[in-house]
């Protein structure tokens, strides 16, 4: 059963602490192979932000390579609510121009979006609408290149990326995206069912939704990756997603890009590579689901955000 979608509930306090990282794409999706396991130059200047915002002492973990290429069990009672935890990961868009920067550029303006706003005393669900809109913002600019750069590239699409974010505040849990980066719930205890809480925009995902195949067949389909949505500034309409849940017990949410979950695709796979420790230790959980993407090949850019959930407080949802 889904976590059940909340009401709004009281402004977070402030003190967010954060967990911000964005993939440095590749030129092309299967471009130059790098060492597996090894961060380029740019995945390692992403790993290092991530640790400075969300070190081991904080209740978040992020990690990140660029390669290449019901029995319901008693709820505890919590102790005092910890300060939020928001973690944002963006994927550029290999077909698109500089999605490095455009990933950059979007990671950036919703962390400084989402901080300001939860500060503010924004709802957690309304921040992270604007916060969607502050990274398409900040990668529509970069499509504004001087008249001379245009006309010798003249075909060459806008920077653009995708985008997923989650905030885990006083028992709420808030999840938004654009594009095919996905977020999932896995229960700490693992009785219950673990949960994907993000659709793709994405080909697949839209034949699935028609009725006109079933997921295995869609994403066997080599359009299965197309994206229907991104933030750029060629993009059709933007669209964010957002959604609120209460899960009723503790468990860790994973943030990450298609370079991880083309490796664990089904939820029941996801659940299997999430260490059991991985609330007590996020980092290295998302580390080690870093590793599940390389043992598997490692043949895309991955970034992963591993943010523990604590206990559910009375009157919680399911999940």
């Amino acid at each position: 059963v889904a976590p059940e979608a909340a009401a709004p509930e009281p402004a977070p306090p402030a003190g967010t602490a954060l967990c911000v990282a964005a993939v440095r794409a590749a030129s092309t999706r299967t471009g130059t192979a790098r060492t597996a396991g090894t961060p380029s130059r740019a995945s390692a200047t992403t790993w290092s932000r991530s640790w400075t915002r969300s070190p081991r002492s904080a209740t978040g973990g992020c990690a990140t390579t660029a390669t290449k290429t019901r029995s319901r069990s008693p709820r505890p009672r919590c102790p005092t609510a910890p300060p939020p935890t928001v973690a944002i990961v963006c994927d550029g868009v290999s077909s698109a121009t500089r999605p490095d920067e455009a990933s950059l550029a979007a990671s950036r303006a919703a962390d400084e979006s989402l901080r300001a706003a939860l500060e503010r005393g924004t709802h957690p669900q309304q921040a992270m609408h604007d916060a969607i809109l502050a990274a398409a913002d900040a990668v529509n600019a970069l499509a504004d290149e001087p008249p001379a750069a245009r006309e010798h590239s003249p075909h060459q699409n806008a920077p653009a990326c995708t985008l997923v974010g989650a905030v885990v505040a006083g028992g709420l849990l808030v999840i938004g995206w654009v594009g095919d980066s996905r977020a999932y719930w896995v229960p700490d205890d693992r009785t219950g069912p673990a949960v994907r809480l993000t659709e793709d925009d994405s080909w697949a995902a839209q034949m699935v939704a028609a009725g006109l195949m079933n997921e295995a067949e869609a994403y066997a389909d080599e359009r299965a990756h197309a994206i229907t949505g991104w933030l750029g500034a060629d993009a059709y309409e933007l669209e964010p997603h957002t959604a609120s849940f209460k899960p009723d017990r503790a468990g860790v949410v994973v943030v990450c890009t298609d370079g991880l979950w083309n490796y664990a695709e089904a939820v029941e796979e996801m659940a299997r590579a999430v260490p059991a420790d991985a609330a007590a230790r996020p980092l290295h959980g998302a580390q080690v689901l870093v590793g599940h993407a390389l043992d598997g090949g490692g043949h895309d850019n991955v970034t992963v955000a591993v943010v523990p959930f604590p206990c559910a407080p009375q009157g919680a949802g399911s999940a």
